[in-house]
């Protein structure tokens, strides 16, 4: 299975690295690492997350306060967003 992101998406994982390495380097690097181990997870088991609206799911990262919000179908893993989950809820449905 394979993974891709929405655009947005990206720029928001971006915008969380950015942040994360201003805070401190080397946590950027855990966020960075958590999160790509969240992806592999959704990759072997994409209906293991709860449905967070008709047609996406959403992973929860451990340590840190974000989201993956996904969609799927046959082989490839489509990264909605990459939410903060403090932030406005349904901010990301226009994307799908």
């Amino acid at each position: 299975m394979n993974f891709k992101f929405h655009p947005i998406a990206l720029t928001e994982l971006e915008d969380a690295i950015s942040y994360y390495n201003h805070l401190n380097p080397s946590l950027s690097l855990e966020f960075l690492e958590e999160f790509y181990s969240s992806i592999q997870r959704i990759l072997q088991f994409p209906y293991a997350w709860m449905k967070f609206s008709e047609s996406c799911r959403r992973c929860l990262l451990t340590r840190f306060p974000y989201g993956i919000i996904y969609q799927f179908s046959d082989d490839t893993i489509i990264i909605i967003a990459v939410m903060q989950v403090n932030r406005k809820p349904n901010y990301w449905e226009k994307r799908i």
